[in-house]
């Protein structure tokens, strides 16, 4: 399947959601969270100094958007971003991706380590080796923290099925999907391999109207349909890396797929069709 670019420049696109008519989605070196619609027209709606990831919305319409390197999840009052809640008793390096419940529970991943320094040292491997993994944090909507899973190697994309009581979540240096029961309370338990992707690098996920898990595939130009048990039964191509998707548009059939030549420079793009 061809793809078209809807939109590039972008100085690294993740977390995208649509969200009203547009996807919404953080362009976390540019500080930036930003929309474009179907057109391809692009607009900055607020910029985070902290680098922002994932984004959510509260039931009542407030939005939630991770701040990355200063461990907080903000929620915007109005026209200000005011402080939902300090992650740093949980998160031991970056916050990245999130969701948010139904109900106003929003669960966030963290590196867990520091990957940049990993990779410049020189000795990955070893430091890959060495890694115990990071444990996910639940933040309750009144705020409340509360560690909801241990040991996830990166855990990164993270959907919830449209009954509430499974949350499958992409371990990104495990190189699987893993899937919780959710209970009522938002506590997780029943920890299993959704799908095992031993030559995939899952990035941001996104669930399809029959059950499957659409993959952006971090370690190649790859977006990946998947079933559980881990049959892979459909492949987008595409020019590059590709590290987040979401699916949207007036159907949810449109495909979004957010990929980078580099980690400095990104393009947003779709299939040709727009029928996925």
């Amino acid at each position: 399947m061809s793809v078209e670019i809807l939109t590039d420049g972008l100085h690294f696109g993740e977390g995208p959601r649509w969200h009203q008519g547009k996807l919404w989605f953080s362009d976390f070196y540019e500080h930036a969270v930003k929309t474009v619609d179907l057109d391809g027209t692009v607009e900055t709606k607020l910029t985070v100094a902290g680098q922002p990831s994932g984004l959510g919305w509260l039931p009542d319409g407030r939005m939630l958007v991770v701040s990355m390197t200063d461990r907080l999840l903000l929620r915007l009052e109005h026209d200000a971003l005011v402080v939902h809640a300090d992650l740093g008793g949980i998160a031991t390096f970056h916050c990245n991706d999130m969701v948010v419940d139904s109900t106003g529970r929003a669960y966030v991943g963290n590196f867990g380590f520091d990957l940049d320094a990993a990779v410049t040292s020189g000795d990955f491997p070893g430091a890959l080796a060495a890694y115990e993994g990071a444990t996910l944090a639940r933040v309750d909507p009144d705020g409340s923290i509360h560690a909801a899973a241990h040991a996830l190697r990166f855990p990164n994309g993270t959907v919830i099925t449209p009954d509430g009581t499974t949350m499958i979540i992409a371990e990104s240096m495990g190189r699987q999907l893993t899937a919780f029961d959710v209970g009522s309370d938002g506590t997780l338990t029943n920890r299993r391999t959704w799908a095992d992707l031993p030559d995939h690098v899952p990035d941001g996920i996104c669930l399809d109207q029959e059950g499957a898990v659409w993959v952006a595939d971090a370690s190649g130009p790859r977006c990946l349909r998947v079933r559980e048990g881990g049959e892979v039964v459909q492949v987008v191509d595409t020019q590059h890396p590709c590290y987040a998707c979401m699916l949207g548009g007036p159907d949810g059939r449109t495909l979004f797929m957010i990929t980078a030549a580099s980690v400095s420079y990104t393009h947003l793009t779709l299939p040709t069709n727009r029928e996925v």
